[in-house]
């Protein structure tokens, strides 16, 4: 038995399932793979999220430390989000599941390469 989140889990394939419940949260994961980002640079990397959205999954993110949050005293107020050393560790199945996307999409789909 698995008690993370105060949750109980028989499989840590739920644990993971418990975080990663949406579309949202491994797209964030995936671009602070790259680098430290600030909110709207995040914003504009991924497609489709509204601010709310983003906001939300972050706080969510940062409660279950996959992501780290420094605030900087200054004005404007500066945020800049980077990954903690466990949100990191999802890297190499996070570019395992690109790879496959890539893959599937060539197979079965079309890639416009803008």
């Amino acid at each position: 038995m698995y008690h993370v989140n105060n949750k109980d889990f028989k499989c840590p394939i739920t644990v993971t399932l418990d975080i990663f419940n949406d579309r949202w949260k491994l797209s964030i994961i995936w671009h602070l793979l790259e680098n430290s980002k600030r909110f709207k640079d995040l914003h504009k990397d991924i497609d489709n999220i509204t601010q709310k959205t983003l906001t939300v999954k972050l706080k969510d993110l940062k409660s279950k430390n996959i992501i780290n949050r420094k605030v900087y005293a200054q004005v404007p107020p500066k945020v800049v989000y980077s990954l903690t050393d466990i949100g990191k560790e999802l890297e190499p199945l996070l570019k395992k599941m690109h790879d496959w996307g890539t893959l599937y999409a060539i197979k079965f789909g079309n890639i416009d390469k803008k």
